[in-house]
């Protein structure tokens, strides 16, 4: 491992911290972004008002914003909630979970754009075949839809996989040992900021070149059967 001045370890653990990070947002994101999308699409009024307000609002706040009132507001809420049943011991979210939960629901927002947009793409004729022998729509949406949707929605969720791997960063405010946190206890100690904010650049950056290989890699394996006969 890398080391510069004695701070190599501290680094490498915070860039630990920041995949973890990252990929447990991303787990959320897509489930959230799934769900916003087949609501939005649904017949069903609430659940689309639901799903309607839950984009316009989580896309219209900063990150930033997003990830202070998830820290400092999840423990208000929890402690209001366990005092109701008589609860009264003190309930502390940590820097991690928040940061999961705001980057998740950052991403699952303008993960569900991405989802409505593939699924209109899929031809309307594949899921009235499907109904036409049978189906229900619950197994035309796993059988027909889902394999097509992932295929189509890759592009896209690629690209915000990448601004997510950036906007870790923002949880460091809260005190979550990642990369920047790190970066920033590495410039209180040695007073070299500009080597080790280039040191954390190059280390984003690295993280972001393989991110982007393996996003090409996924997206030239679902598509190898297009276009052939």
């Amino acid at each position: 491992m890398f080391d510069i001045r004695g701070f190599g370890d501290q680094l490498w653990a915070g860039t630990l911290v920041t995949i973890e990070l990252a990929l447990a947002s991303l787990l959320l994101g897509l489930v959230l972004g799934l769900l916003g999308a087949t609501a939005r699409l649904s017949g069903n009024r609430v659940a689309r008002t639901i799903s309607t307000a839950y984009t316009t609002v989580i896309r219209g706040i900063p990150e930033l914003l997003t990830v202070l009132i998830i820290y400092f507001g999840a423990t208000t809420v929890l402690m209001s909630v366990a005092s109701m049943f008589g609860y009264d011991e003190y309930i502390e979210v940590g820097p991690f979970a928040a940061g999961v939960v705001a980057l998740g629901l950052t991403f699952g927002a303008y993960a569900s754009e991405v989802f409505r947009g593939a699924i209109q793409a899929i031809p309307k004729g594949q899921q009235e075949a499907g109904l036409a022998i049978g189906m229900t729509p619950l197994k035309i949406f796993w059988r027909i839809t889902m394999p097509q949707l992932w295929r189509l929605a890759l592009p896209g969720l690629g690209n915000l996989f990448l601004v997510l791997l950036k906007d870790t960063a923002l949880v460091s405010v809260v005190g979550l040992h990642d990369i920047m946190l790190k970066t920033r206890d590495a410039v209180s100690y040695t007073k070299e900021p500009f080597l080790f904010y280039m040191a954390a650049a190059f280390i984003y950056l690295t993280l972001t070149i393989i991110s982007m290989v393996f996003i090409h890699y996924m997206e030239k394996r679902n598509n190898r059967w297009v276009g052939r006969a």
